[in-house]
This record gives structure tokens, sequence and C-alpha cells, in this order.
């Protein structure tokens, strides 16, 4: 398990500036934190090597590109070794459907967040990951009726 990054009030002023825009200028978010754009420039680095910031992406409504279902879907698995648990976690890694995967305690093994264009492109990733997995004891499917919040930006303790 990774250990929490060592990061001062300027660094979570930063992440919190690009959570809502990663792409506003350095020199602007140097205005907003009080450094000057190079010290800003330095920071964001340390924390990408560092492994705080990931990525930079730009977030798209689904359904402005043809994928308006969105579903969260419950799988079961039979046999938890260890071949079989990465051999499905790579399928999931590998279905540009699938948006999000977690591998989770409780009743299902894997809960995995989906988007596609109909229900019929629903039931043939069914059919793929699923049905064609012989370790997928069940599934359960929950369509979302409505997208309220969706996000990935993180709340920053502030001491």
């Amino acid at each position: 398990m990774r250990k929490p990054a060592d990061l001062d009030e300027f660094d979570l002023a930063i992440l919190d500036l690009l959570q809502k825009d990663s792409s506003a200028p350095q020199r602007k978010i140097g205005e907003l934190v009080n450094l000057s754009a190079p010290a800003v420039q330095r920071r964001i680095k340390r924390m990408q090597a560092d492994g705080v910031i990931e990525t930079n992406i730009a977030v798209i409504n689904p359904a402005t590109i043809g994928l308006p279902i969105t579903i969260i879907v419950e799988v079961h698995i039979a046999n938890e070794r260890y071949d079989l648990i990465n051999a499905i976690k790579r399928s999931f890694l590998e279905a540009p459907e699938v948006q999000q995967c977690y591998q989770v305690t409780g009743e299902a093994d894997f809960v995995l967040v989906v988007v596609v264009a109909s229900m019929s492109d629903y039931e043939a990733l069914t059919r793929r990951l699923f049905y064609d997995n012989p370790n997928v004891t069940k599934f359960k499917s929950l369509v979302a009726m409505d997208r309220v919040k969706v996000g990935l930006s993180l709340p920053l303790a502030r001491d």
C-alpha cells in the first residue's frame, strides 16, 4: 500500500484547482495560490512523479456521443484462484464499455460501471464478459435512470 504523499497547503490548493480545470494555465494557478508559474510547474511535475496526479483527461458526457445508458453491474464469481481473478480483471480492463471496475467485499466480487448505446449492446457485452466466462456465477444489472453526480474529484483535507 502506498503511503500518503507529503503535501503542503500549496500542493493541496494546486490540486484543488487542477481537479476543477486541468487545462488551467500554470500562470493563472500561480496567481490564485500566490506562487510563481515555475514553482507551480515544479510542484505539478513532482506530484506527477510521485503518483499523486495520475493523468489529465477530458470528462465527456456519454449521452452526447451516443452512449446514453449507464449500468451498474454486480458480478459474482465461483472461484477466487489468483489466475482466474487476474483473467476476469483483464477482461474488464479490455472492455471499453467498462468505465470503472472495483473488486469488492460483500455479496458481490466485482462492481462495474458500464456505458452503452443500447440494451442490445449491453446484451452483447453480457455474453462476452459474463455468459462466456465459466467463472461468473451470476451478475445483477442496475440501470441508471439519471446521472445525478458523476466525478472523480477528491475532497482535499486541509489542517
